[in-house]
C-alpha cells in the first residue's frame, strides 16, 4: 500500500468523523485522557527533580503518569508514600 493512500484514508476517516458529529465526546475524552497522562509526567518530573536532594524518586512510567494525572496530587503523595513505605 502506498503511503499516499494510507494518509488520504485516514483524513477521509477522519474527516468522516467530525462532520457526523457523534463521536465528538470520545474524541474529547480521548484528548483530555492525553492531556491528563502529559500533566502526570510533569508532576513526576517535577517532583524528581525537587525530590532529588531529599532523596525521593519515583520512576515515570505510563502505570506511574495514569495515577499522577487523573488523581492529582492527592495520587503523587500516594505514590510518594509507596515509594518510600515499598521501596525503602
Amino acid at each position: 500500500m502506498s503511503s499516499y493512500l494510507v494518509i488520504g484514508i485516514i483524513l477521509i476517516l477522519i474527516l468522516f468523523l467530525f462532520i457526523s458529529g457523534i463521536p465528538t465526546n470520545i474524541l474529547r475524552l480521548v484528548s483530555q485522557g492525553f492531556i491528563k497522562v502529559v500533566i502526570g509526567a510533569l508532576l513526576l518530573f517535577f517532583l524528581n527533580v525537587f525530590g532529588a536532594s531529599f532523596g525521593i524518586h519515583v520512576p515515570i512510567n505510563l502505570f506511574t503518569t495514569i495515577i499522577a494525572g487523573f488523581l492529582g496530587i492527592p495520587g503523587l503523595v500516594s505514590l510518594v508514600a509507596i515509594q518510600m513505605i515499598v521501596f525503602p
